[in-house]
């Protein structure tokens, strides 16, 4: 039998592999392969990363070279040869040699299409004399970008598009010290994802320095793109332009051949790959596939499919079984130092096709808190309500977050449902996962809506609800809210929930909110039960407050004098200033500590400098770097940088206002409002939790009174107290009840001292600190201790039997320390 002869028309991810694949199931075949440029097989997607100096060999970009492949796999590979057309009567393909000039047909048993998709370019005015524009698809493009950054070393680029390239370019280009501004058209950068995770991205790209500018579009290049004009009227100059808006697939050849179109102008194929001339398959970036969720035509250009697509159609042409199941979009990019990730279809996705879904969001550490480096993963879920059908899923974060998403693929491709992903047992060990993965956890808060014990709403209509007149309930701590909550929101704690119930309207719904969405659970479970209509803010004041992050843009500079207009507006900005180099006077380790040990940690060493000097605090706490921002803005003090390296968040403070930083704040009122609390419990959890507020609310800048009334004396107890004159009375009280904050039991699962031991182990090995140092950082801190007079008489407890630094007084006492106090709790 004469061997099959199968043609290639372009190589990289879909002809290489089909390629390969061709020749390990039948040594027998003539497989011909044309590429129309130089290289056959390359890292495409490590192109940026090249560019940055991420990847320092080129060589490493190239898979397989021309003479490699063509000896290891017996195969005709001709590069720089370019396919014209097909000639399907004739089944030939007619090819141009770009090093000869010549013009020859090739014949063909079957033939494969893998031409890929390029990039698109706008018709803008200006665009054709812009002489340092640049698009970015293979090897010749990357020189020339990595050249003129080696050579020309250009301070300005303008990034155009916030896709996958877009952001991987504003990352490599500024670690080569150029300043990125990128325009994008939508409200977002990455759309595979929606708004509020991608809000993280802004305000993350921001903090880099990146020019982020959305809801704008480029109207026209000037001065031989020297000057790109926005339609808003913003003119930003540049040393270099990228486009990156997007690709479209090269579908002409097909088309003139008349083979069928689909979405997008994307090849026509059915499930065995082969387009509408059976002779003829399709692969890659230019074919139409479909949506493994939804059904429906699309075109997605990612290298998995066109991997897949390209040993399926080997398969295929060599009489296996093998079909394409379809596409669902798996994606995964680093952006500066967090990593986005989706799988499935997204909410604006499910919108369009009108589809009924719930969304949940959460914000689990990406592994075990007590481990030192976790850091969160914002996840959000999309699922059919009725039965369970898993969407898609998308997650941010700096750590952990590909294997979340890979493991939600698997479920999707699998035919999994909500009710499956808290019965997935994955690996777990304190330095990669928690005991509950982020993934089971998802699955546990969908099924809590799915089984009718969770109603929600979202974080976009929260604020519409609250405007008309809906009550929200923020049941976080009061000294949580120094760092942000909703507009309109009401604050009782959880704790304080079964006691405050009268304050709140039964004949209406009530919402409640927390900070990533359990207390707010649980504070709907209890009130659900007493009778009321609630609903639990989903994702709490994390994902709302990451979606409403102030968007703001840098000065845009226009030409090398140093003039930016914006608008109409001019403003001087000095482009030879030096950034001043901070001098460090102290430097502080709080990593493995847990909030709020890092602020405490700053609070008590700022106090022994001077102003002007400058205390650098490192810490894994995941939510320090936002915290600090706000104690900052609330002490009066200046946060002079902030940055993440290993998931360890470096901050540098100075002492003391700057008027040159924005996030100094001096405005009466946050640092000087009281802050008292009446401690009436002796249970070491609430004895704990009583200490931590207060030390936090110190470290906010508060005056802080302790009242300790009856069992709340125990607190402060000596274990080691002389002996004092008692009656039988006081005598027999003291042998009853424990002596200091050693002795104190748990309020719950005391379980006759054994839980209160188990507790000590969990918090020693969750670098938790104990009661005594908790006492001993609230004195430090300043935090004033009364005890009541009154209460001692009646337990029978002598003023000598305290720690040192505590005073008596009476209620009265009490009432003079509220005078002027923004924060009053009784625990």
């Amino acid at each position: 039998m004469k061997p099959k002869k199968i043609v290639i028309v372009g190589g990289v991810a879909g002809g290489a592999t089909a390629a390969a694949r061709l020749r390990r199931l039948d040594e027998t075949a003539e497989i011909v392969l044309f590429e129309r440029g130089e290289h056959i097989s390359f890292a495409n997607c490590g192109l940026p990363y090249y560019i940055g100096e991420t990847i320092t060999s080129r060589k490493a970009l190239l898979v397989q070279t021309v003479e490699g492949m063509s000896k290891k796999f017996n195969m005709d590979i001709r590069n720089r040869s370019e396919v014209v057309r097909i000639n399907r009567d004739t089944k030939t393909v007619t090819v141009h040699n770009l090093g000869t000039g010549e013009t020859y047909d090739e014949s063909y048993d079957v033939l494969i299409l893998s031409p890929g998709a390029k990039p698109i370019i706008p018709t803008i005015p200006g665009i054709d004399e812009a002489e340092q524009l640049f698009t970015l698809r293979n090897i010749p493009d990357t020189d020339r970008i990595k050249e003129y950054v080696d050579t020309h070393k250009p301070a300005r680029a303008v990034i155009v598009g916030g896709g996958f390239i877009g952001l991987e370019m504003a990352e490599n280009l500024h670690d080569r010290g150029v300043a990125v501004t990128l325009v994008q058209r939508g409200n977002q950068v990455m759309t595979s994802i929606d708004y509020e995770l991608a809000a993280m991205l802004h305000t993350h790209m921001q903090e880099k320095g990146v020019d982020l500018i959305l809801e704008d579009e480029v109207e026209t290049f000037e001065d031989r793109g020297r000057t790109v004009n926005l339609k808003s009227g913003r003119r930003i100059a540049t040393d270099m332009i990228l486009l990156a808006i997007g690709v479209e697939p090269e579908s002409q050849l097909a088309k003139d051949a008349g083979l069928a179109l689909g979405v997008r102008n994307a090849i026509k194929v059915n499930a065995t790959l082969q387009t509408t001339d059976p002779s003829i398959y399709a692969i890659g970036d230019a074919i139409e596939v479909t949506d493994f969720v939804s059904g429906k035509p699309t075109m997605i250009p990612l290298a998995w499919p066109a991997n897949r697509q390209g040993r399926l159609v080997a398969d295929h042409i060599n009489g296996l079984d093998a079909a394409y199941r379809g596409t669902m979009g798996t994606s995964i990019a680093k952006v500066f130092d967090l990593t986005v990730a989706s799988t499935g279809m997204n909410e604006k996705a499910l919108q369009r096709l009108d589809l009924p879904y719930e969304a949940v969001h959460i914000h689990p550490n990406s592994h075990a808190g007590y481990y030192p480096g976790a850091s969160p993963i914002s996840l959000k879920l999309l699922f059919n309500r009725e039965d369970g059908t898993i969407y898609g899923a998308q997650a941010v974060g700096r750590d952990g977050v590909d294997k979340r998403i890979d493991v939600i693929a698997v479920a999707i491709k699998a035919g999994m449902t909500v009710h499956d992903l808290p019965d997935l047992e994955l690996s777990y060990a304190p330095p990669y996962s928690s005991a509950k993965d982020p993934v089971n956890m998802a699955g546990y808060v969908a099924l809590n809506i799915m089984d009718g014990l969770n109603d929600i709403v979202q974080w976009h209509q929260i604020d519409d609800i609250v405007a008309d007149g809906g009550l929200l309930i923020d049941v976080r701590e009061p000294i949580e809210r120094e760092m942000g909550f909703i507009p309109g929101s009401i604050n009782i704690p959880l704790g304080d929930i079964r006691e405050r119930m009268d304050e709140i309207p039964k004949e209406k719904p009530v919402y409640v909110s927390c900070q990533v969405g359990l207390r707010g659970y649980l504070a709907a479970r209890i009130l659900r039960q007493y009778g009321y209509q609630v609903y639990n803010v989903d994702g709490g004041y994390k994902t709302y407050s990451n979606a409403f992050q102030p968007q703001k843009h840098q000065p845009v500079v226009t030409n090398d004098s140093g003039v930016a207009e914006i608008k109409g507006e001019t403003q001087v900005v000095n482009t030879d200033a030096q950034p001043i180099e901070a001098t460090v006077t102290l430097s502080v380790n709080a990593c493995g500590l847990q909030c709020p040990g890092p602020i405490m940690q700053v609070y008590e060493n700022m106090q022994s400098l001077n102003d002007g000097d400058i205390l650098e605090v490192k810490a894994t706490d995941p939510g320090f770097a936002r915290d600090i921002a706000a104690w900052c803005k609330n002490t009066g003090n200046t946060l002079v940088s902030s940055e993440f390296d290993q998931n360890t968040c470096i901050v540098q403070i100075r002492k003391g206002c700057d008027a040159s930083q924005a996030v100094c704040n001096l405005s009466a009122g946050g640092t000087q409002e009281n802050a008292t609390l009446v401690v009436f419990s002796g249970d070491l959890d609430k004895a704990m939790a009583s200490f931590i507020i207060a030390s936090g609310a110190a470290a906010m800048g508060k005056k802080v009174t302790m009242f300790f009334t009856f069992w709340g004396l125990n607190i402060l107890r000596r274990p080691d107290a002389p002996k004092v004159e008692k009656d039988s009375m006081e005598k027999m009280f003291g042998m009853m009840m424990p002596k200091g904050a050693g002795a104190l039991p748990l309020s719950k699962m005391n379980m006759g001292g054994m839980g209160t031991v188990m507790m000590k182990k969990v918090m020693s090995k969750k670098n938790v600190d104990d009661l005594d140092t908790l006492i001993a950082n609230a004195k430090r801190a300043g935090v004033k201790m009364i005890a009541c007079t009154m209460s001692m008489d009646v337990m029978g407890i002598k003023a000598e039997e305290f720690i040192d630094g505590v005073e008596l007084g009476g209620v009265a006492t009490y009432l003079g320390e509220t005078e002027g106090s923004g924060l009053n709790l009784f625990i």
